[in-house]
Order: structure tokens, then sequence, then C-alpha cells
């Protein structure tokens, strides 16, 4: 700290001699005009008593100046060498305060250095002066008055002997006038430069004779100029050699802090304490999520850079913060969004995005070229379909050596024609895009007018004069000055921009920039070089057309530097008090709309309902293995059931051959197993999986519903079903499986043995079971298609429709058909089918081929099942019979139906058996994966996560977590600008 002060004490010093050259520079302009207006004024003149006090005056301008430069050089000699009693009282205050600063001895210049250069400035000083004494002289004066000869002869020997004791030095200096002396020379000097300024310009128009000593008088003013304005650039130079050595010993004073000794260390620990722009830029960030209007909390400063399209807009920034980083393009619109740029001190020069860990290092050329790309994806990105611009945010921060701290946002330019290609409403979309930022009350607002067009062809000034038309936070930048004062004949028309005459608005400030010769490659340094060798050069410099406060981007950012951390001191406690009681008023709400309630917002519920919906998968885990494959069979069997009995079972047993019987049933057990069946079984596993873990999530609302804690699960349960949704959206059973799959139930459906009794009997059973089912099925729809029967119409006061009589007709034919004669067969035969129909219209009862068979389909299962669960019954006991392997005719049983379902039986046990072990050993752990990939993607959608778990208790939470998130944040940048302050 003590090394920086002292740095800054070098730099004051600096700017103290650049302040003094541009006093004597004025002041020489005064003696010139003076000793003009003293050749063309005699004593017989109205302007005589001019002569009496010429002396006076002369001294009296030279006391002014000479006390300030030799009191200058004595304090720096006397400072340097013995020390002046103030500054040794001072450094002996300081010294007790201050910590060891002996190492940095080696980054100061050494003073014999500062005296040696400022003695070589002052014998140049005085060289100008001699020069300027012997210049002095007149020509033959035969044809002037006697008189003014003699006040002429005067004034030269008193003008001589004030400019002899320039030769004076040291403390005596101060002894040449006081106070009074010199306010009086001011007063004096003022009206007497005037009167003879207008007493000279009169008599010269009369003079055609001295028109040459006149010019010559004019020509030896400006070589006098000139050299005071070489004077002036090099106590420039020195200034900003000082201020790159500051910037430097900055730069290793921060390195200091992070502990790195050298570049290639410090990449690895660039971490640093944060500084208060950085804080603030974080401020900035939370709010252009939570308030996007500014309507009544969003009032903190920002430097808000408007201009018209193409009018040097992002240059301005680039030269700012001294790099490239904004993507080119020639006369087409680039800014797309807003860009908020923090620009912060840092021992490199590196930009960050807000959102992203990587950083770009500008002294890189490939670096440079990376970032670039990097925001104009970011630009076409934000970019709606349809659209031309966005109003979403693209926060970077930019770090380096000598950078004004500050916060700026590049908005798009402003437009006068949408072309093709563009959104039919950019125009208007960007005119309300820079007028939402500019009205926020302490926003700065940054001009940019581009100076090689004509002022009328200007859009963006009665933009800004709209918003602040007392110019009271507007800075006026005139950019590509260079081709503006070669464009215009005119360069008096530049002052008038620049003095605020031009124009319908008003400023703070007005600047002129250069931001290059229209090389997009060129760099930044380049740039620089050629600004000042412009300004150096130019007309409007050398004609004193502006004042040099006015000129260059560095004057320009310094300006808007300390008017941005101005308004940022003045405001930022006011906003800070607005946040309490915003958030006083939103707790208050709180607690009385949701008393003893926790406060969770919307990113919390998401990680509570994250949570359950993961533990939920490990009950998966628990459940035990019987009740997986339970679950697997019926679940297999009620999908299976209507294939086995219409596509197998029924053709099959229309024949009563035993090896026609066996033969059909193999064929199409094979047909099956190869082609639908391991899918069907792969369909019913996956289904199983989902119904029993949103089961699983059910009982738990349940469960807490029942203990009064179903607020939480409310807000989420729409996010719930959604990721359950999504997940076995992704989720596809292992390929392999089904394969496995496959090869086991075709090994099932071939075995035809049957070991054991009991095996023989779970057989019986599961068939008597499926054919009790299926007969209950059957009667169900016959009891639809003919109606209510007697006794229910009775009861119910229902009747039957004309096409359910006509189904009951149908139906007591085709039984008398079954009744004379055991089928087995499921077809009718088309004689069949004359005699039903010629029966039925003896009977005047219409009916359709299709009704017919409709109507025999359920009446021939009906009777097929009845038969089948007979023989089933019969074959309860007959495990003896299949085991010694006897005919149907040997035993008087036909039971090879209880085989066909023993096959079938067997197939579904060892699929369930392995979809249980699938399930456990490798789709549950599939299944948390995707679960996990699910609930990220969600949470990084952040409009998905408003849309599914939403309500005013979410976002009065969100609020909440927000106000103090950001009032935190508030108050951490106040402490860190008081410490600054203090």
């Amino acid at each position: 700290m003590r090394y920086i002060k002292s740095s800054k004490l070098r730099l004051a010093f600096a700017k103290s001699r650049f302040k003094l050259a541009n006093n004597s520079t004025r002041n020489y302009r005064v003696l010139h005009r003076h000793i003009n207006g003293g050749l063309l004024t005699g004593p017989s003149s109205k302007y005589s008593p001019l002569s009496l006090t010429a002396r006076r005056t002369i001294v009296s301008i030279i006391v002014r100046n000479l006390p300030r430069l030799l009191r200058l050089r004595y304090l720096v000699l006397g400072g340097t060498v013995t020390g002046g009693v103030a500054a040794q009282k001072r450094y002996e205050e300081w010294k007790d305060k201050l910590p060891d600063t002996e190492w940095l001895k080696a980054y100061f210049p050494q003073s014999q250095l500062i005296s040696e250069r400022f003695t070589d400035y002052w014998a140049d000083f005085k060289k100008s002066a001699a020069r300027m004494q012997k210049g002095f002289s007149l020509p033959d004066a035969s044809w002037m008055p006697p008189t003014l000869v003699q006040t002429w002869n005067e004034r030269k020997e008193s003008l001589r002997d004030a400019l002899n004791d320039l030769h004076l030095s040291g403390p005596e200096a101060h002894l040449l006038g006081g106070k009074d002396n010199i306010s009086s020379v001011h007063k004096f000097t003022d009206r007497e430069v005037s009167t003879n300024s207008d007493t000279a310009r009169s008599q010269s128009s009369g003079a055609g004779g001295g028109s040459v000593r006149q010019e010559s008088k004019q020509a030896e003013s400006k070589d006098i100029q000139d050299e005071l304005m070489t004077l002036q650039i090099q106590y420039q130079h020195e200034i900003d050699k000082l201020e790159k050595e500051n910037r430097e010993l900055r730069r290793q004073v921060l390195l200091s802090k992070t502990g790195s000794t050298s570049v290639a260390d410090s990449k690895v620990r660039r971490s640093m304490r944060r500084s208060a722009i950085d804080m603030y830029s974080e401020v900035l960030d939370e709010l252009s999520t939570y308030d996007h209007t500014y309507d009544t909390l969003d009032h903190l400063p920002r430097v808000v850079v408007v201009g018209d399209q193409s009018s040097g807009k992002t240059s301005v920034l680039e030269m700012i913060a001294q790099a490239r980083i904004f993507p080119r393009g020639s006369g087409e619109m680039m800014t797309r969004s807003p860009v908020m740029v923090t620009l912060s001190e840092g021992p490199f020069h590196m930009a960050k995005f807000r959102d992203s860990p990587r950083e770009f290092d500008l002294g890189k050329e490939s670096e440079l070229a990376a970032l670039r790309r990097e925001v104009e994806v970011r630009m076409r990105n934000s970019v709606n379909k349809g659209q031309t611009i966005s109003s979403d945010v693209i926060s970077m921060t930019v770090k380096g050596p000598g950078l004004q701290r500050m916060v700026l946002v590049d908005l798009p330019g402003v437009i006068s024609t949408v072309t093709s290609g563009m959104a039919t409403d950019t125009k208007s979309s960007i005119q309300s895009l820079c007028k939402k930022y500019m009205e926020n009350p302490n926003a700065i607002i940054l001009c940019i007018q581009d100076g090689s067009i004509d002022a009328e062809r200007s859009n963006v000034t009665d933009l800004v004069s709209s918003i602040d038309s007392e110019g009271k936070r507007t800075i006026f930048v005139l950019t590509k000055v260079d081709m503006a004062e070669t464009s215009l004949h005119n360069p008096e028309r530049i002052k008038k921009i620049l003095d605020g005459r031009l124009f319908p608005m008003k400023a703070l400030g007005y600047f002129a920039v250069v931001t290059g010769r229209g090389n997009q490659n060129d760099s930044i340094q380049s740039i620089k070089d050629y600004e000042e060798e412009f300004f150096k050069n130019s007309k409007i410099f050398r004609d004193k057309l502006l004042k040099p406060s006015q000129m260059s981007t560095k004057n320009m950012s310094m300006a808007v530097s300390t008017k941005f951390w101005k308004m940022v001191r003045d405001s930022v406690e006011q906003q800070a008090d607005e946040f309490k009681a915003t958030r006083y008023n939103l707790e208050t709400e709180w607690k009385n709309t949701y008393p003893g309630q926790r406060e969770l917002d919307r990113l919390d519920l998401f990680e509570k309902a994250k949570g359950e919906l993961l533990d939920q998968l490990v009950s998966l885990s628990q459940i035990q293995s019987k009740e997986w494959e339970d679950e697997f069979t019926k679940r297999l069997w009620d999908k299976t059931c209507t294939h086995v009995f219409e596509a197998i079972y029924l053709p099959a047993a229309s024949s009563s051959n035993l090896g026609t019987f066996n033969t059909t049933i193999d064929i199409k057990l094979k047909q099956w197993s190869d082609k639908s069946l391991p899918q069907t079984a792969v369909d019913v596993g996956s289904n199983a999986l989902k119904e029993r873990y949103s089961s699983l999530i059910e009982e738990l609302k349940k469960s807490n519903s029942n203990e009064n804690k179903d607020t939480d699960l409310s807000i989420t349960e729409p996010f719930k079903m959604a990721v359950i949704e999504e997940v076995f959206k992704r989720h596809q059973w292992d390929s392999k499986a089904e394969g496995s799959l496959r090869v086991l139930q075709q090994s099932c459906l071939e075995d035809r043995s049957i070991n054991s009794r009991q095996q023989w009997e779970d057989s019986v059973v599961f068939m008597e079971t499926t054919l009790q089912d299926m007969l209950k099925q059957a009667d169900e729809k016959l009891n639809e298609m003919t109606g209510p029967g007697w006794a229910t119409q009775w009861t119910s006061w229902k009747s039957r429709t004309p096409e359910q009589n006509s189904t009951l007709a149908i139906k007591h034919e085709l039984e008398k058909l079954l009744g004379h004669e055991k089928v087995r067969k499921s077809q009718l035969s088309a004689d069949e089918m004359t005699a039903i129909r010629k029966n039925l219209q003896m009977q005047k009862v219409e009916a359709s081929d299709d009704l017919i068979r409709e109507t025999w389909h359920q009446v021939y299962r009906k009777q097929f099942l009845n038969h089948s669960l007979t023989t089933a019954k019969m074959c309860r006991k007959a495990f003896g019979f299949y085991q010694k392997g006897l005919t149907p005719e040997q035993c008087g049983l036909d039971c090879k139906d209880v085989l066909l379902f023993w096959r079938v039986q067997q197939m579904m046990q060892t699929t369930s058996n392995a979809l249980r072990q699938q399930v456990t050993n490798h789709e549950a752990r599939r299944l948390e994966r995707i679960m996990k990939e699910v609930l990220d993607d969600f949470g990084e959608d952040k409009v998905k996560l408003e849309q599914l778990i939403s309500g005013r208790r979410v976002k009065l939470a969100e609020d909440l977590k927000r106000v103090r998130h950001i009032q935190d944040k508030l108050e951490e940048f106040i402490q860190c600008l008081n410490r600054d302050k203090s």
C-alpha cells in the first residue's frame, strides 16, 4: 500500500509539471498579444494610460508563473537531496503507520534521474525565453511618432529586465510578488489583452506597410507555440511512462498477494480477493434475473452505451477495454443482444463469461478470436426464431493492468430502416430495449455519434434527449474525428458539436475520439498511437478549437469512470434500503400465509423431489423375488392368454386326431416364440417396472398425506410424474436380454415331459382356472349381445333392443345345432348357414351373416370351454395314465390339453424368473442412471422447472431468497466501498 501511494505521488508530480507547461503556454500567448498591442498604441491615443502600467503588467505575469515554477523545482530538488521541513514531517507521520517497503526501491527511478530530466526541461524553457526576448525588436521607426517610439523603448527595456529575472532560482523567486499583486495581474491582464487585441486589429487593417512585419511576428509566435506544444507533449509522454510503471508495479503487488512470483506460476493461482467492481457486477447479474423492468428496484448505475448502427460504438468499448473482444462486421448488425462488460484491474489481461469457468488470455490473438466467436455464438443462440435481437444479457468480465473500473452495457445499434432478413419490428424493438436501459434514473448514457456523417442523419441523439432532456447523466462521444476533419470544410462545425450547440441535446461532457483507420486487424496499441499522432497534428487541436481534456479515448474513459463511481456512491445505499423494505414485506407475507412452514424455493423443492425419486428407486431392490415373479406371471398371462386360446388352442382342438393336435400345437408355439413372445415379455417387464415404481411414489404421497405433510408433495407432483414419464420413455430394455428370453422360452415350450404328480395337478389347476375365467367372459359377452333375461327385465325395468332379440333367436338356433351333434369345429359350413337363415325367416327374424357368425363364435366358445372344463376335471387324477403312456383310447380320457397348459405354464414361470433377475441385476441400475440424467436435464431447463414447480408459495420463497442474496451482496459491496474511502 505504501508503494502504491508513492507511485500516486510520482504521478501527481508529473501531472503538476504538465499543468505548469499549460500555464506557461497561455502566458506566452498573452505576452505576445500585449507586445503587438503596445507597438500600435501611442501616448496620443485614448489608451495612453497603458504605457504607465506596461512594466507592472509584464512583471506581474512573470511573477504569477515564476513562483510556481521555482517553487516546484525547489520542492523536487530539496525533497530529493535534503528534504523539506513539511515533507519530512509528513513522512515521519506516515512512517509509523506503513509497513516496510525497502523492497520497492528497485522499482522506483533514481532521484538523480528526475533532477537531470527537470534540468534539461528547464534549459529548453530558458532557450525558448531567450529567443522570445531577441524577437522583440523594431524595424525602422522613422515613420512613428517620437512619443510612440519613446513609449516602446521604455516597454522594451522593462520587458528585457523582466525576462532577465528568469535566471533567478531557489526561494528568492518567491519574493517577486504576493497574493494581492497576482490577483491584480489577473484582472488587469484580461482587460488589457482584450483591449490591445481590438486596437491591434483596427490599426493593422489601416497600415498596409506593416503587413509584412505582422506576418513575421505571427510566424515567430507560431514557432513559440509549436515549441510549447512539443514541451507539453514531452510532459505527457513522461506522465504516460510513469503511469505504465505504476501499472507494472501494481501488477507485481497483485501477484504478490496471490503468492505467485512468475507469469507461469500465476496462471495456476489466479484466484484473488474480489475487488469492489467485481462485487458490484455480481449484484447487477443477480438483478438481471430478478427484475427485468427496472420499475421499482433495480436503479443501480450502469454505463449504457447507445449509438447508431456502425457509429463506432463497439470500437469505443474495445478501446476502453484495451482489447478487440467483440465480433466484427462490415456494415451489418453485429450486436444482437445486450452485452454487460465489467472492467476491473488485474495483473493479467483476461476475459471470462459469468456462467463459464474458461478464461481467455487477451494477449494472444488465438484467444481473442475464440472469445469473439463465443460472443457471436451466444448472441445468435439468444435470439428467438423469427426475431433479430434479444433482450437476454451476456455478462462478461475483463481484467487487466490499468483498466478503468466500471460496468458498461453495449446495446444494439439504433437503425432508421428495416432491411430484408430482419424482423418487421426490429427498429421498434431496438428503441424499446435502449429506452428500458436508459430510463434507469442512475444509468450513465454514453451517447456515441459518428463524426464522419451529417449530423442531420443522427437517430440516437433524439432518442437520448427524449430520456435525459437536461443532460444530467449523458456523456457525448464523437467518433471518427479524423474522417470528419478531412470531409468537413468548416472545422467550426466540430467545435459546435462538442460545445453542445449543434444537436438538440444536452450532456455532462463532450469528447472527440479516434478509433482506428478502418482496418479491423489493427491492434489496440496501434490505434492509440494513431489517435495520439492525429490529435498532435490535427488542425482542430493546433487552432485550439478543442480543449485537450476533450480529446482521446483515455480522457473519455477516465471521465466516464469518475462519473460512474460518483453515481454508485450516491445511490447504492438507497438501493440497499429499498431491498431491506422489500425483504421485510415478503417475510411478513410468508409468516401470515404459510405459518410454520419452511421457506423452500424452486431449487429446494427440486432437490427434495429429486431425493425422493432416487430413494424410491432404492426401494425397488427391497421387493421380494416371489412378489416380482408373481407380478410378471400375472401380467404375462393377461397379455398372452387371448393369443394362446384363439390362435393356438382353438385351431388345434378342432381336430380330433391326437397327432394332428400335437403337430398343430408345436407349429403354433414355435411361431409364437420366434416372433412376438420375447418382445411381449420385455414389454411386460418394462410396464411392470414402471407401474411398480409409480405405485411406490403414490404410497409415499398417501403416507405423507395422512401425516398432514402433503403440501410439498402436491407442489412437486407434476414434476415427479413428468420425470417418471421421461425416464421410461428413454429407458430401453437390454437387447441382449430379448435374445436370452427367446432361447429360454423355446426350450420350455418344446418340453412335453411332466415329471411329477404335483406338476400335473398344478397344470390341471392352471387349466381349470383359465377355462373358468374365459367361460365367465364368454357368458358376459353373450348376455351383452342377447340382452337382459326375464328376471332382470322385471327387477331392473329393462328391455331388449330389436338387435338383441335377433341375437337371442340366433343363439337358440345355434344351440339346437350343437345339441343334435357334438361338433368340434370353429367355423359353420355353408349348408348350416342356409339352414339357420331359413329357420330365422320362418320366425320372421332378420339377421345378417356377420351377426350369425359373431354369435356362433361366442356360442361355440362357450360350448368348447364347458367341454374343456369337464375334461380338465376328469383328468385331475389321470397322471398315472400319462406316466404309463396310455392313449386316450386305452384309458378312456383325452388329457392332451393338460400337456399344452403345462408347457405354457412352464414358459411363463421361466420368463418371470428371467425378468426378475434382469430387473434386479441390470434394469434397476440402468433406470437409476437414466433417472439422474433426466433430473440433470430438468434442473438445467429453467423454463420447464418453472412450469412443473409453480405456485404462489414457490414464487414467494423464490423472491425471499433472491432479495436476501442481493441484499447481502449489496451490504458486502458497501463495506468494501467504505474500506476504500478510509
